[in-house]
């Protein structure tokens, strides 16, 4: 999809200041991000909140807005994407008629640039992406029509989108965000690791977020008694999203799944405790520990 290769090939010399307000003083209360040399800003606002939000005057313009939400019964969080002319507005109402979510983040342009136009698009594509990156499961009964747009305007737009992406990821949501960032996709023929456990095997590969498995491994269907709760309750929570395909010997992993750490991926697959920095390995048999844990200080 070419606007997906637009805005997330990696580009050299990238590099980026980012700033995050607290007007509360707490990271845990209200936060702003913004990227110094661009005008789009995401503020982040937990629910428990929304009351003291009212006093920023920015969120009572035009913008696009998410609401985000996770529960113990989903490996995924769920998003609600939208769009406003008083996104504070919108999320009162939101507060009064949706249970689901946890927090929003709502991204206004600090010059208030944005127009109804700019923001229909922007929702378009956010909703568009989200469901192509499969990062979260997009809440939205409908999925909105892309408005049209100048070419120049739309190459605006999926610019501003970028930074967007970046702020809302850095806040802690990389919904618009692929699981195989850049440097794996470069690498991924040769950095495919593999673990197996009795003729049932997966494959994953080390990311810049942690360690994905990737589709269509197979996950076995027992577990050992040892097996953390945790571990347990994920494997359930894959079952309930339907991201695991029951057959009669197995399970199998329908789309890349990300973990936190290569031995989480690895327990979940094999259904024991396991060492993931030895347990998968490269078809030259190099562990994942040989590949990334090499001492480099010595010649």
């Amino acid at each position: 999809m070419l606007i997906q290769a637009r805005l997330f090939k990696m580009k050299k010399n990238n590099a980026k200041t980012i700033e995050i307000f607290l007007p509360d003083g707490s990271p845990k209360s209200i936060k702003v991000a913004s990227i110094t040399s661009r005008t789009a800003e995401v503020t982040y606002i937990p629910r428990s909140k929304l009351e003291h939000a009212k006093k920023r005057d920015s969120l009572h313009n035009v913008g696009i807005y998410l609401l985000v939400g996770s529960s113990e019964e989903h490996a995924k969080k769920e998003v609600y994407i939208g769009e406003a002319e008083n996104c504070l507005i919108r999320l009162s109402q939101h507060n009064a008629t949706k249970d689901f979510w946890d927090y929003a983040l709502v991204i206004t342009s600090k010059t208030n640039q944005f127009t109804k136009t700019h923001v229909k698009y922007l929702e378009w594509l956010a909703c568009k992406l989200g469901r192509e990156t499969k990062r979260c499961t997009i809440n939205n009964s409908t999925t909105p029509s892309k408005p049209y747009v100048s070419e120049s305007m739309e190459a605006d737009l999926i610019d501003c989108f970028e930074t967007i992406s970046t702020l809302v990821s850095t806040l802690g949501l990389p919904i618009f965000q692929s699981t195989r960032n850049q440097e794996s996709a470069e690498k991924e023929n040769q950095q495919i690791f593999t673990i197996s456990r009795r003729g049932i095997s997966g494959n994953g590969m080390y990311t810049d977020e942690g360690f994905v498995v990737l589709a269509n491994s197979k996950f076995h269907k027992e577990t050992t008694p040892s097996l953390a709760p945790a571990v347990i309750k994920e494997r359930e929570q894959l079952l309930n999203d339907d991201l695991l395909q029951e057959t009669d010997k197995h399970y199998e992993l329908k789309e890349d799944v990300l973990f936190n750490s290569p031995s989480y991926a690895g327990a979940c697959v094999t259904g024991r405790s396991t060492n993931g920095w030895t347990a998968w390995k490269l078809q030259t048999g190099e562990t994942l520990s040989d590949v990334y844990r090499k001492d480099t200080t010595k010649a």
